[in-house]
């Protein structure tokens, strides 16, 4: 379990430093953990999720995980749970693709659906999450607490 928990925290520490970095200059506070530096470009469709690129070791292929859920969102109600590793999107496979691509895939019209591949401690599955307008999710989201989702 230790390699685990440490695949994780590194892929949270990535992520954070990766989201952060981009949104930063661009955003107020309390968008950047559900928002994307360039929002103004992507559709208006959110999950009510934030996303972070992880790998075990340095050199080893990233993974995409589920770091934070909205108590609120979309994502919630679909059964993602910190920790979860986005596989697929829309049937295409993450693996190979920069965080970007791969928010530009989950992104879409708010009211569309979206279906996540994804691969937790219960096993795979499919997640079919439907988009809502980012303006719809409150921006105050509270920490992740012992791995469950929020």
């Amino acid at each position: 379990m230790r390699i685990k928990s440490l695949h994780i925290a590194a892929g949270l520490l990535s992520g954070v430093l990766l989201t952060c970095a981009a949104v930063a200059a661009e955003q107020p506070m309390g968008q950047a953990l559900y928002g994307h530096g360039n929002d103004a470009k992507l559709p208006g469709g959110v999950i009510g999720a934030s996303l972070h690129v992880g790998a075990e070791r340095i050199g080893d292929p990233a993974v995409l995980y589920v770091a934070m859920v909205h108590p609120d969102g979309p994502a919630q109600q679909a059964g993602l749970r910190h920790g979860d590793e986005i596989i697929r999107v829309d049937g295409t496979p993450v693996t190979g693709k920069t965080f970007e691509q791969v928010v530009t895939m989950i992104r879409g019209e708010p009211g569309t659906i979206v279906k996540l591949g994804v691969k937790s401690e219960a096993g795979l599955r499919e997640a079919s999450v439907t988009r809502v307008a980012a303006s719809t999710l409150s921006k105050a989201p509270t920490e992740p607490h012992g791995g469950a989702a929020r």
